[in-house]
């Protein structure tokens, strides 16, 4: 019996961001492992060329689709270990036409996403944003603008990987948790620590709302100009998911009123101007997109992609498996 092969198409700058050489070597002992020394981001007929005959091929960020063409050089492959977040940019047709299986990596990726969110969460009830610059300007002593991670209500918009992690980790605190996710019932909500809610009662009740949707047309700012005048005073908005949920321009204008305060991860788009009001109002937090592994925490990623080859092989079910049923459900 021919032994498994696992070909690496992601060029070799991004495979070693991402596995580590100990990590590759674990993949040896499964199957035969084929990389790709090339340093960019592979065309089609690299892919083509490195997937031809493989059972298993793992992506990454820069790699395109697999196209009938590159499928067509390897037609034993039967699982795709997407090791990264979204899955889209390697999609095609052609995968779930031939019975290829699909693995991606967004659940490694979540955890950083939810601490990024959680310490978010803390500092800015702490108020430390603005208290450190006002310590650094010589104040100092007690204000009221303080509030503890106790009694408060935190509105979870999304019950995805990312937001269902966020919640896992706010259950370690005494707050109550509202979550809004028209795919998740009452039922589901309690079981992760939750109580289901609408969108404009999370809106209208929550001292913090954390965003974690996905980037589809029906989310398209969801958060619009009526919805944000629906936020308390001394909300406190969070987005460590996508910039297009929110109508930035309605966002700045409620800023500018004095009576939010939001902490961004990401904008629509990325970078935002370089005059955006974004990166002046002074109850803005505006971070470069770092809420996912960008350093060391890419290393979860390839130890994901590593324990989904395991369960493949053991024919346990796959945590990160992509169907035809729900890829459109993903950011």
């Amino acid at each position: 019996m021919n032994a498994m092969r696992i070909a690496f198409l992601q060029g070799k700058r991004q495979r070693e961001r991402v596995f580590l050489p100990e990590l590759i070597e674990q993949f040896r002992q499964v199957g035969e492992v084929v990389l790709n020394e090339e340093a960019g981001d592979p065309s089609e007929d690299r892919m083509a060329e490195l997937a031809r005959d493989a059972d298993i091929a793992v992506t990454s960020w820069g790699c395109g689709p697999l196209t009938r063409r590159v499928l067509d050089r390897a037609p034993r492959l039967r699982l795709v270990l997407h090791a990264a977040g979204s899955v889209k940019p390697i999609l095609s047709p052609e995968l779930w036409a031939r019975g290829i299986r699909v693995s991606q990596a967004a659940a490694a990726l979540s955890r950083g996403v939810a601490e990024t969110a959680l310490a978010l969460t803390i500092a800015s009830l702490k108020d430390m944003w603005r208290l450190s610059r006002a310590t650094r300007e010589g104040a100092w002593g007690p204000t009221d603008s303080v509030r503890e991670m106790y009694g408060v209500r935190i509105g979870v918009l999304g019950a995805g990987r990312a937001g269902s992690q966020y919640i896992r980790l706010l259950r370690a605190f005494d707050v109550e948790i509202l979550v809004y996710d028209p795919y998740v019932d009452e039922a589901a909500a309690a079981a992760i620590g939750a109580r289901k809610a609408g969108l404009e009662e999370t809106l209208r009740e929550s001292d913090v709302v954390s965003v974690h949707l996905p980037s589809l047309p029906e989310t398209y700012r969801l958060l619009n100009r009526d919805r944000l005048a629906l936020l308390k005073d001394s909300c406190v908005l969070i987005n460590t998911a996508r910039g297009a949920v929110i109508d930035e321009e309605a966002l700045a204008a409620e800023l500018r009123r004095g009576r939010l305060f939001a902490c961004l991860d990401v904008t629509d788009p990325e970078p935002p101007a370089p005059d955006h009001p974004f990166r002046t109002l002074p109850n803005v937090i505006l971070l470069p997109h770092i809420a996912g592994a960008v350093s060391n925490g890419l290393h979860r990623v390839g130890r994901f992609a590593l324990e989904e080859l395991r369960s493949y092989s053991e024919g346990r079910p796959l945590e990160g498996e992509v169907t035809a049923a729900n890829a459109h459900l993903l950011a």
